[in-house]
């Protein structure tokens, strides 16, 4: 069973603005998943349409083999969520926050151990949350998300507002989830964050599925391949390596040669021809293309992108 699978999802608001248009989408059970886009790509409209938070204008969508639309409150009871715009009760404190949260969800966690998995002080908790950090009121929220221990857990922009240690809790967090046979559905703009953990990610753009794959597989996609940097006592002055199959593109510096190649075998090949070249090697060191930069890629058409990978 899919924990999320979309079929021709779209919405429109009003008569000129479709947000979603007809994404077709598997999240497969125990995968950490990164849904990726540019600000007003539609992300947070799909993640609200799986949540029955907005209606969608066309098509359908399943939540752990529940329909969105009719099984929403069954749904709501397996899924966890951290939502990018959430509210706080400013005079309420942390423990009551999730206390009545636990209560909702009829539920039997112990909120000191939920404070403890967010690294979130029990004193802290004892305090009206209007006068918590964002970064605090985040692990706070992220505690809620995590009471009945779900199925599923939808996490839209989790690392708002933390610091380095609180980043690193959130992908421990996401680990343990799909470790125990959980769905983690994942959307950020900190992309080194969804590199290190998701396993596949979709890139949304202007509302339309552009990428759906690993990351492997969307530098495969582009042709990116990887990046050889060559540091030289010298830069020949006749040196062909853009001759060499599989080399897409050569730079030099005043000392560097950086390459870049379309197959792994062709690194070989760009050394031994400069080995074999009047210049020494002095080092070198290989890179791949960044989320980042195939992100770039995939949603500003550089290189051109013919449909969607899956």
């Amino acid at each position: 069973m899919a924990a999320i699978e979309t079929s021709g999802l779209s919405k429109r608001f009003g008569s000129d603005v479709l947000a979603v248009d007809d994404i077709d989408l598997t999240v497969a059970e125990g995968e950490i998943f990164g849904f990726l886009g540019p600000n007003g790509a539609g992300k947070s409209t799909t993640i609200d349409m799986l949540l029955d938070y907005v209606r969608p204008t066309e098509g359908t969508a399943s939540v752990l083999g529940m329909d969105a639309q009719s099984e929403t409150e069954a749904i709501h009871r397996r899924v966890g969520i951290l939502p990018d715009d959430y509210g706080l009760y400013d005079r309420l404190t942390g423990y009551e926050h999730l206390d009545y949260a636990i209560e909702l969800k009829r539920a039997d966690d112990d909120p000191d151990a939920l404070l403890d998995r967010v690294d979130l002080d029990r004193a802290a908790a004892e305090r009206p949350v209007g006068g918590y950090s964002t970064g605090m009121a985040q692990r706070l929220v992220l505690a809620i998300a995590l009471i009945g221990d779900p199925d599923l857990l939808v996490l839209d922009e989790p690392s708002s507002g933390l610091d380095p240690n609180g980043v690193r809790m959130v992908r421990d967090i996401a680990r343990e989830t799909a470790a125990a046979g959980g769905t983690v559905f994942f959307s950020s703009h900190i992309l080194p964050q969804v590199e290190a953990v998701c396993d596949r990610v979709a890139i949304l753009d202007r509302g339309r599925l552009v990428a759906v794959d690993t990351i492997d597989g969307l530098r495969d996609a582009l042709g990116t391949g990887s990046t050889l940097s060559v540091t030289v006592d010298e830069i020949p002055e006749t040196l062909a390596l853009e001759e060499i199959d599989g080399v897409s593109a050569v730079t030099t510096g005043e000392r560097t040669i950086t390459v870049t190649c379309r197959m792994p075998e062709t690194k070989l090949g760009v050394l031994d021809t400069i080995r074999d070249s009047p210049a020494s090697i002095l080092d070198f060191s290989t890179s791949e293309a960044s989320l980042e930069e195939l992100f770039q890629a995939y949603t500003r058409g550089e290189p051109s992108v013919e449909g969607p990978a899956r």
